[in-house]
C-alpha cells in the first residue's frame, strides 16, 4: 500500500466494518462485495447516473451502487437505490419517480440477507 493510501473517513470505515460482519452474520456475501469496492481507491468507485438505472433496472428492482449515484438522465422506473454517496439531483429524480433512495446501512438494516439486492457500477 502506499503511503497515503489508508481511508480516514469513519464513517466510510464503520460502514465497511458493518457491511463485513453483515456478510458473515446472515451469510449473504453481497454485503462483503460491497465493502470490498468500498475499501478500494475511490478513483475506483462506481458513479452511476439515473439514466442508467432507467436503462438497466427493472420495475421495483433493489439497486446498491458501490460509490456514487449522479443526477444525469431521467428516471421513469419505480426503484429503490443505496449508494456511498447520493447527489440531491440523484435523491429528487428517484422520489419523483416513486422510487426510495437508502443509505447502505438502511438497506442492510431492511435486506439482511441481500435477497434480490442487484449491484450497478
Amino acid at each position: 500500500m502506499g503511503r497515503n493510501s489508508r481511508k480516514t473517513n469513519p464513517h466510510l470505515l464503520t460502514l465497511v466494518q458493518h457491511l463485513k460482519d453483515a456478510s458473515r452474520t446472515n451469510e449473504a456475501p453481497i454485503w462483503r462485495d460491497i465493502a470490498l469496492r468500498l475499501e478500494g481507491p475511490a478513483s475506483h468507485w462506481a458513479e452511476v447516473n439515473v439514466g442508467k438505472l432507467d436503462r438497466h433496472a427493472n420495475e421495483d428492482d433493489v439497486i446498491v451502487v458501490p460509490g456514487k449515484l449522479l443526477g444525469a438522465g431521467d428516471l421513469k422506473k419505480k426503484v429503490t437505490v443505496a449508494a456511498f454517496r447520493c447527489t440531491g439531483q440523484a435523491k429528487d429524480k428517484v422520489a419523483s419517480a416513486g422510487g426510495r433512495s437508502l443509505s447502505l446501512e438502511e438497506l442492510v438494516e431492511n435486506n439482511p440477507k441481500g435477497s434480490k439486492v442487484r449491484i450497478m457500477g
